[in-house]
């Protein structure tokens, strides 16, 4: 950025003050002392010629990033796949598949009713999510609320170790309040900036002020306006004339530019369950259908497997995923190997009894635990447990 030397200012002084008195200096010595003048940079000629120093630009109203709710999606997903089922034997519960169609487990919602509405109560938070994205999240961050309109408070966590206090209206207004300062918009391309970089002000009628590192800028609608900073001071008059310095001298300087309006609080963005619904999922914890470390099916089992083809009978499953699933004790090839059997053995008990949509089986080993199968270094019997299952997913 250009500014104009302080030597100018002082140079503007010495050519405005009073000529020199009368002397004896002789005719040469004066026309001597003439051309030196006249030949001197610093001349009042060569300070006209001097560049105009150029105005700062107020900067805009930057809204730093907000993540929103994603530290209470990251708790809410955490509690999901922390807390055990203390259910044994059937259960069923809503699927939930990411962007790739694969099922993301979430045995640990609480309760998800009719409605989609979902609540979740544990050591990770509160959780009171509705259908339309909406409700509030009280968790070790803090406390979050969203409507669905994308308006809501956010009281807390917004990223990595930063609290911050932010409002925002539906219709882009709002408040901030954290590591980057004080922020308020108004919606309309009006606000204030108070932050590491001084006080900016933007009325959004493309008039505006900045009074940080750079002194004092001001900058009016119509074109006008003034800097008081490293320059000294610099007036603009708006009809394509100004003035430098103090006292100062009239230049030609253009109208400023008008001061861009300041931007709007984005939409906090709504809660959401991982994934989206997808369907349904019967878990079977082994030992309803298999002894231990075998894969052919228990007699005993029959009446849960004719039962459960009623059910998918009845069903409006468009396919059906069997997918088998062990604990960790033995290595990877035989877990994976034992876990293809048993989900084959499932898919052909079931095609037995009539099912007749399209369905696959699939092992997959060790591989997608729903619970720890050691805790620090210990085993875990109870987490081995849930782990080993077979798992139906029902796409609707």
């Amino acid at each position: 950025m250009r500014v104009l030397p302080i030597l100018v200012s002082t140079l503007w002084l010495a050519a405005c003050g009073a000529p020199p008195a009368p002397s004896t200096v002789s005719p040469g010595a004066a026309a001597t002392a003439a051309t030196t003048a006249s030949d001197d940079p610093r001349s009042a000629s060569a300070d006209a010629d001097a560049p105009l120093p150029e105005f700062p630009a107020i900067p805009l109203i930057v809204v730093p990033e907000i993540l929103g709710v994603t530290p209470a999606q990251r708790a809410l997903e955490a509690s999901m796949a922390a807390v055990l089922d203390p259910m044994q034997g059937v259960s069923v519960a809503p699927a939930r598949c990411g962007s790739d169609g694969v099922l993301v487990n979430d045995a640990g919602i609480t309760s998800v009713d009719a409605a989609g509405n979902l609540i979740r109560n544990g050591d990770e938070g509160l959780f009171q999510i509705n259908a339309d994205g909406s409700g509030t999240a009280r968790f070790e961050g803090g406390l979050v609320t969203i409507e669905a309109d994308g308006s809501g408070t956010i009281n807390g966590t917004i990223g990595e170790g930063e609290d911050a206090l932010v409002q925002v209206e539906a219709d882009g207004a709002g408040t901030y309040n954290g590591p980057a300062g004080l922020i308020v918009l108004d919606g309309k391309g009006g606000g204030t900036w108070n932050g590491d970089s001084g006080l900016i002000q933007i009325n959004g009628d493309g008039s505006g002020t900045w009074n940080g590192p750079q002194g004092l800028v001001t900058v009016n609608a119509d074109g006008s306006g003034s800097w008081n900073g490293e320059a000294s001071l610099v007036v603009n008059h708006g009809d394509g004339t100004g003035m430098v310095g103090t006292p100062g001298r009239e230049v030609a300087m253009a109208p400023l530019p008008k001061v861009p309006p300041a931007g709007r609080f984005p939409p906090l963005r709504r809660f959401a369950p991982p994934g989206a619904p997808c369907g349904y999922l019967i878990t079977l914890n082994d030992r309803v259908l298999f002894d231990f470390d075998r894969s052919e099916i228990r007699a005993d089992a029959a009446d849960v497997l004719d039962t459960l083809a009623r059910a998918l009978g009845g069903t409006r499953a468009r396919a059906v995923e069997i997918g088998g699933h062990t604990d960790a004790k033995g290595t990877d090839a035989y877990n994976q190997a034992l876990s293809e059997r048993r989900a084959a053995a499932v898919l052909a008990a079931l095609r037995a009894r009539g099912l007749d949509v399209e369905a696959e089986a699939i092992g997959y080993g060790e591989t997608r635990p729903v619970a720890p199968n050691a805790v620090l270094g210990q085993d875990n019997p109870g987490g081995r447990q849930l782990n080993r299952r077979v798992e139906i997913l029902v796409r609707t």
